[in-house]
């Protein structure tokens, strides 16, 4: 009986394991039999290649035809100007002219003026300007008998001199210009009517001022003129050297 039951379990095992066999077989068939699955995504890109060496330079190629003229491009900006051309030839006389009208007749420049004292002027103030009133001539009023002052309206060379007759004191006087005194005389009484004189030439620009002063005190004025005696002073243009000074408002 044990004999028979471990026959019958090898048996059992055997068909069992042929079962087995029969259905893996018709599995794997059934496989090869599918459909082909859907393609996967394409691979990434791989890394480039080395650069290839450079080819030999090329022989030069013919020159080519003109090509055809292009557009009319856009107007460019003003350039510098170029250099003065040489002069021209000279032209042609022209007709004459019409006839102008009369000019103003120039003026010559003139000055002078000679003057005096008076027995009421005689023995002036030291140190200011002697104010002379008696007017030999002062036509074109160059001098002016209120200041005592000349004052130059022509630039130029002037001519100075004065005549003094001296009394009871003694005398020192100076040709002055513009407060700056160019010339002196000097004369010491002695009881008697004595003379001194002074001349210069002076230049002058227009609007200097020109004049005779006493000075050193009381005892050095002692200019005198009376009805047979005079102390003139004169000044006259030698040559001007510009034009008339502007008259002031």
């Amino acid at each position: 009986a044990a004999a028979a039951m471990k026959q019958l379990l090898c048996d059992w095992i055997i068909l069992l394991a042929i079962a087995v066999s029969t259905e893996e077989a018709q599995k794997q068939d059934i496989c090869t039999q599918a459909y082909p699955g859907i393609p996967g995504n394409p691979g990434h890109n791989g890394i480039p290649g080395r650069d290839g060496r450079d080819g030999s330079k090329g022989q030069k190629g013919l020159k080519g035809d003109i090509g055809p003229i292009g557009p009319k491009g856009t107007k460019g900006e003003i350039g510098h100007p170029g250099i003065i051309g040489l002069p021209g030839p000279v032209g042609p006389i022209g007709n004459p002219g019409d006839k102008g009208n009369t000019g103003a007749p120039a003026v010559l420049p003139r000055s002078a003026f000679s003057v005096g004292l008076t027995a009421a002027t005689k023995f002036p103030p030291h140190s200011h300007p002697i104010k002379f009133d008696k007017v030999l001539y002062n036509g074109l009023s160059d001098y002016n008998p209120v200041t005592g002052k000349f004052t130059c309206k022509f630039s130029g060379v002037y001519y100075f001199t004065y005549h003094i007759t001296v009394y009871s004191r003694n005398v020192r006087v100076a040709l002055v210009k513009n407060g700056i005194k160019m010339l002196h005389t000097m004369d010491g009484y002695q009881g008697a009517e004595d003379q001194a004189s002074g001349a210069a030439i002076l230049q002058l620009r227009a609007g200097d001022e020109v004049w005779l002063q006493a000075h050193r005190g009381e005892g050095f004025n002692g200019l005198f003129a009376d009805a047979d005696d005079d102390t003139t002073f004169t000044g006259f243009l030698l040559f001007s050297t510009s034009e008339m000074l502007e008259p002031t408002a």
